[in-house]
Formats: structure tokens, sequence, C-alpha cells
């Protein structure tokens, strides 16, 4: 084969350019869908490289959040949370002219760490509206059912003008608390006549939820979805410690027949206008601030000592001995800790 025969070489592509935080910025104050969703995957990174351009677009974007509705939606495998955030998604987009952001936290892969349902595949109507936007992210074995930048999310969607932005969770059931403390209303998903009614009623639980809808109350189910809500209702007139106001509003909707979604969406609303009459919804923010401040500490400092190259040094003659049960696990703690200390 001669030269002149060998297919033509391309040019080589050329090169990306480097995003800067005006990038980022100008495309999430301008509604830029593409780059809101650059901007999602800059402040999801774990990549050192990406956390002071990070930071620096979180900062230059919270005088530009705040004024969305955070809804936390949680519910066990199968209550039909997707099927219900797009059923009260399109009603919020195509009634009543608001922009919803979703962030779906998936379960998260054990192989490769991404999302295993693809929640934006599952609402492909939602998805499809021009004032909707849907975030699926791995929770990567976050406790609570959210992913570990979830708050950083929410920022970033307010800044780029959604109205109402929805965090659906991953629906262990595991530390609800997390999802409470950075929503303005947490709703609880329930099954009729599967149990749920059951593990519902607990005191915790019971604490943390704004609205209660038990789901898939159309046909057959109706009676069973009635039940269950008087079971609720019955719960709560036996709990004691519990402000009136912040009783949960309990009902019964369908979001697969689309019946009864307006009605959770008035109690969501409802719940919101009277914190914020009461100075409530204001000061819960504000501590919500403080939480993640807390929570970003504890994160930073667990990283540190995982990394710290003493701590790396001592670590599996310190683990060893703790497996052979020479060492507490206490005293094996203040060790590692007594490295980051001293230096």
């Amino acid at each position: 084969m001669t030269d002149s025969s060998l297919p033509p070489r391309l040019p080589p592509a050329p090169r990306r350019r480097v995003l800067t935080a005006d990038d980022y910025f100008d495309g999430v104050v301008q509604g830029n869908l593409a780059m809101l969703a650059r901007a999602f995957t800059l402040v999801e990174s774990s990549a050192p490289k990406h956390h002071a351009i990070a930071e620096e677009l979180l900062t230059r974007l919270m005088p530009h959040s705040g004024t969305g509705l955070r809804i936390g939606i949680t519910g066990a495998p199968g209550a039909g949370k997707s099927t219900f955030i797009e059923a009260l998604g399109l009603l919020l987009v195509q009634q009543h002219g608001l922009r919803v952001a979703v962030l779906a936290v998936d379960p998260s892969s054990g192989v490769t760490g991404g999302s295993i349902l693809g929640d934006k595949t599952r609402m492909g109507r939602l998805a499809a509206e021009e004032n909707a936007f849907i975030r699926p992210s791995p929770s990567a074995g976050t406790l609570g059912g959210v992913a570990n930048k979830t708050r950083e999310c929410m920022l970033v969607a307010e800044a780029a003008g959604f109205d109402v932005v929805l965090v659906e969770t991953v629906g262990v059931g595991q530390s609800e608390t997390m999802v409470a403390e950075m929503t303005d209303c947490f709703l609880g998903l329930m099954l009729p006549g599967a149990g749920d009614e059951l593990q519902g009623i607990k005191r915790g639980l019971l604490e943390l939820l704004d609205v209660i809808a038990v789901n898939k109350a159309d046909g057959k189910n109706a009676e069973a979805a009635a039940l269950a809500a008087r079971q609720y209702h019955n719960a709560l007139d036996s709990l004691s410690g519990r402000q009136s106001s912040e009783t949960p509003a309990i009902m019964t909707c369908s979001a697969l027949a689309k019946i009864g979604i307006d009605g959770v969406w008035d109690a969501v609303q409802s719940k919101c206008d009277a914190r914020r009459k009461s100075g409530a919804f204001r000061r819960r923010r504000k501590e919500q601030n403080l939480r993640w401040l807390w929570a970003i500490v504890e994160d930073q400092l667990r990283q540190a000592l995982h990394t710290h190259p003493g701590v790396q040094e001592i670590c599996e003659d310190v683990e060893n001995q703790v497996l052979a049960g020479v060492m507490p696990p206490a005293v094996g703690a203040r060790r590692l800790m007594d490295v980051i200390i001293k230096t």
C-alpha cells in the first residue's frame, strides 16, 4: 500500500476551553440549561481541582438564591415517588406557570457509583417541559437518601430562577432528619394496604413530616388508602409534644390517575405560608445553613483524617491491634486523632 492510498489524516480536534467561574455564573443566572447541568456537575465533583472554582461559584450565586420553595419527598421504594413528582411537576408548570427543578437522588451502583434507576427517563413528560429540569444524582452511599451535594444543587437551581425545587430521596428509611433539615416542607408518600401505615406510626417520623399523602388511592385501592389515612390521623391524636400548628396534613391521592395532586400542593403551600407569617420559615432557613456549615466541617475533617500522611503511616497498625482485640477502638481513635492535633 502506497502513502497515496492511505486515508487523509484528520486535523486534531480543537482543545476544549476550560470554563471559568464567570462562565458558570453567567450561564446559571441567565437560565442556560446546558450550563446549569455543567454547574451541577462541578459542585458535585469530588476532584480537588474543582473545589476552588465550585466554592467561588456558590459564593457568587448566594445572593441570587433563597427565593425558591424547597420540598423534600420521601417514601418507601414502590410508593410511586417518581410518578407523583412528575404529576406534581406537570401541575406546577402547566397550571401554575412555575419553573420546577427536580433533584432526583438515585441509589448508587456498587460497580460504577452512578445512578441505577435513572429518574430522568422515568419522568419523560416532565423532562420534555421547557420550564422543568431534572437532575438525577447518585446517593453514593450517603445516609438519609440524599446526595452529598444536594444542598449545593438546590442553591444553584434557585439561582437559575426555578420557583420550586423538588428533592426526591432514595427512600431507604435511614436518617430522614437529613431531608427535613434541608427543605422547607417534608412530604411523606405512603402506600395503602402495604404495611407502610404501621411503619409510619413512629414518633420520630411523624415529628418530621409536614404532609402525609397516601398514594395510589384509585380503583380498588381507594378504600384501603382512606383507611390508611384514618390510621395516621389516629396515630397523630395519640402523639404528644407536637404543636397543633405543626401537625402534618394527611390526605389521599393518585399520581397515576391525577387525583388529589392539587390538594397535596395546597397543603404544602399552606404549611409554608403559615411558617412565613410566624417567622418560622426564615428561622428554619438560618438553622439549616448552620447545620450545613457543620456538616461540611465534619466531612472535611473526615477527608483530612483519611488522607493525612501521619495517619496513613500508623493506620494499619492501629487497625490490626483493634482487630486482634488488644486495643480498644476508643484508644485507637484517639491515637489517630492525636496525629492530626499535634501537627
